[in-house]
């Protein structure tokens, strides 16, 4: 049946909570298999002084190599299919020479309220021509998916984006392919990257996309301190980098040394060139719709002008005023050049996104992209409420907050909503990370204790990671260390999945000895060293993609064990986020993604801008090249942040062999406390209806290519759709 509804009813069926029933059901067995006890604030049998401690499992890296089942045999077969994906086709000579659209865009032609479709795309030699995955598809219907509130933009971004200048190849990684850009020049010793922009590409409006839009954002947005204060290192223009117009369409980037990585960066979810949608609300993005922001900026307006309308719109000054403006998500009078088009803002109950009838992508035998004719997203009051809703088959595809744990319940469910489950594991080293802070000021004594790597490597070994694995991720994932997977071309070697991270709480216990904290209160907690009360840590989660409070919950057992107390504190996203920024967090739970391509999303291992767990003020640090933020005292922090920066600039092969030497230090020094990860757990549970088509058997699930739009969205389709 067509999902034709843009605006689907909220409330869940009596079928639904006996799912949740079922649900509930399923998750004690499961609890009660893993030999858990549920987890509180206090614990229920207080730590002795000298708490006895299972044998640590220590086995040669070679044996453990070798008694590891293959990845199909661990996560079973039946969930894991073939990548593939579909292909962009350069060959001008197997271009469409006639084009179709979608009923609803040739219905507004016919009313003259639109150019023919001729008109709208690009000229027949520039055009973006992708081969769908499995067939060509049909045009209309509804997605329906489900989101978590205003926090939740990537929800859109990952489906509905993908407004690179060149993009990923969706069954090749890491091979760079066309998407806004038609093609790409690079001089013999890649100092000069020239990018060929396709003629008659357009905003969503019907106004051209020329390279004057690059131009405006470089010179009015990236250069303007005021909208972008911290530049990126990715296109440093304080080291040398510049960019220029060449023509209507091109642009040359120029580098003071050979950048091989540059192309993709451009491909890639770093803030600086990762499109519109996902960071033109900072100011960042690669380009920018200059005929729609110049009446915004104070370069084209005049200040009074200018003044009273940021004072009309509710905003304190300009920069607010703008990057709201140029937030794809909230503002749908936006032009864009992404597939569909927010039309109901994402600050409502229902975030709902419509075809863009100017995208200058079309299939094979000329028909225009989009197939899919709008995306709706009903907000979910928490994760419960919309795992619910996948579970009972209100969802078309999902796989954003799709919860690891409720697997077995959507497989028993899966025939009668009519859906498929699919598992598409990533090679970040962990699904639950334990992001020390390795800037941490607020609390000296607590400071001293994160920045002892005996201290963060003793924690580590007091953690059960099987028992984490069994409870948290149905026995799926890959318990150790938050190194990236023995698979990636960055792995310094096998024996780092078990450095720090075997269950040795013998250890632990008298590593913790050694360095000083003997001392224990009544409860067999040990006590700061400066006024002798309790030492804690403290653990903030975020309620979204996996169970990290319960997960948080079950290292505080183990930590208790070997006389440590941490205190679990669920709070918002977005709170959680400003207090790392603000440097305030002493760890940050989350995953490690994005991880294994350590050169283009660093974010989540090292400290390089204030969105870093493992150090947000030495990340100002670096982003800023001192002039802002706390400068680091550790050696090993300053020989990994330079590191860094030559993999920046290195070749390919130079970049392999430093990155393998990152990964050895920050997981010697336990930069991050992994647990389990290459489980899928994020991103990577894919419910999807039996009646959509185009979709891969298996995604490449990596955050620098934001899956799925690694996949092309744009090609999904629903099978009965005009029926």
């Amino acid at each position: 049946m067509l999902n034709s509804n843009p605006f689907p009813q909220r409330t869940i069926s009596k079928q639904a909570w006996l799912i949740a029933l079922l649900l509930v059901l399923t998750l004690v067995m499961a609890a009660c298999g893993g030999g858990a006890e549920p987890a509180t604030d206090a614990p229920a049998d207080a730590p002795a002084a000298e708490a006895p401690a299972a044998e640590a499992t220590e086995a040669p890296a070679e044996e453990a190599a070798a008694e590891a089942p293959a990845e199909e045999e661990r996560l079973g077969s039946t969930l894991i299919g073939e990548i593939e994906g579909p292909d962009i086709i350069t060959d001008e000579s197997a271009f469409p020479t006639s084009f179709s659209e979608a009923p609803m865009l040739a219905e507004m032609v016919a009313a003259g309220d639109l150019p023919p479709v001729e008109d709208r795309l690009p000229v027949p030699s520039d055009l973006l021509v992708i081969q769908p995955v499995h067939e060509i598809g049909k045009y209309g219907g509804t997605w329906r998916r489900g989101f978590t509130g205003p926090g939740d933009g990537q929800n859109g971004h990952r489906v509905a984006g993908g407004d690179r200048l060149v993009f990923w190849d969706a069954a090749n990684f890491p091979e760079v392919v066309p998407n806004l850009a038609k093609g790409w020049e690079i001089n013999e010793d890649s100092t000069e990257i020239t990018i060929l922009l396709r003629e008659g590409a357009k905003w969503s409006d019907g106004t051209p996309f020329t390279a004057n839009d690059i131009l405006f954002w470089f010179e009015h947005m990236y250069m303007n301190e005021d909208l972008v204060p911290v530049r990126s290192p990715f296109f440093n223009v304080d080291g040398g980098a510049t960019l220029e117009m060449v023509d209507d369409y091109a642009v040359k980037f120029t580098f003071p040394a050979p950048n091989s990585l540059f192309l993709e960066v451009l491909g890639s979810s770093v803030n600086v060139f990762g499109g519109q949608a996902i960071f033109g609300n900072t100011g960042m993005g690669g380009f920018a719709p200059a005929h729609y922001l110049q009446q915004f900026h104070p370069a084209f307006v005049d200040q009074e002008e200018l003044d009273a309308l940021v004072a009309e719109e509710g905003f304190d000054n300009w920069v607010n005023l703008f990057k709201d403006k140029n937030t794809w998500q909230r503002n749908p009078d936006l032009p864009v050049v992404t597939p569909w088009k927010t039309i109901n803002p994402i600050t409502t109950d229902n975030w709902v996104l419509e075809r863009n009838p100017y995208y200058f992508g079309v299939d094979t035998e000329g028909n225009q992209l989009p197939y899919i004719d709008r995306i709706s997203m009903t907000l979910a009051e928490n994760l419960e409420v919309l795992n619910l809703r996948a579970i009972a088959g209100e969802f078309d595809y999902q796989s954003r907050h799709i919860s690891l744990a409720n697997l077995p319940v959507l497989i028993e469910n899966a025939e009668t909503g009519n859906y498929t489950v699919s598992l598409d594991p990533a090679q970040h080293g962990a699904d639950g990370a334990f992001q020390w802070n390795l800037s941490y000021e607020a609390d000296p004594e607590i400071s001293q204790w994160i920045k002892n790597v005996d201290f963060r490597r003793a924690l580590s070994l007091a953690v059960d990671r099987d028992k984490i694995n069994e409870i948290i991720f149905l026995g799926i994932g890959v318990p150790g260390s938050a190194v990236v997977a023995e698979s990636s071309i960055f792995n310094p070697g096998a024996e780092y999945r078990t450095l720090w991270a075997n269950f040795d709480p013998d250890m632990a216990n008298q590593m913790l000895d050694d360095l000083g904290l003997t001392e224990r209160d009544n409860d067999g907690y040990r006590l700061r060293t400066d006024n002798g009360e309790r030492l804690i840590i403290e653990l903030p989660t975020i309620p979204a993609f996996i169970q990290f409070t319960q997960l948080a919950e079950l290292v505080k057992e183990d930590w208790a064990n070997v006389g440590i107390f941490a205190n679990v504190v669920e709070s918002e996203r977005s709170l959680v986020e400003t207090r790392r920024a603000a440097n305030e967090l002493q760890t940050f739970v989350w995953q490690n993604d994005g991880t294994d391509e350590l050169f283009l999303y660093p974010f989540h291992a090292l400290p390089v801008n204030d969105t870093s767990g493992t150090g947000p003020a030495y990340g100002v640090w670096y982003s800023t090249g001192g002039a802002a933020g706390i400068e680091p005292t550790d050696p090993n922090v300053l020989k990994v942040l330079d590191l860094f920066s030559q993999g920046l600039a290195a070749t390919p092969e130079e970049r392999v062999t430093i990155g393998q030497e990152i990964w050895s230090i920050i997981t010697d020094d336990v930069w991050t406390m992994g647990t389990v990860g290459q489980s899928g757990a994020f991103m990577g549970v894919r419910v999807v209806k039996n009646n959509m088509g185009n979709i891969p058997s298996r995604q490449f699930n990596i955050q620098a290519g934001q899956t799925p739009n690694i996949s092309r969205p744009s090609t999904f389709f629903f099978t009965d759709a005009g029926e």
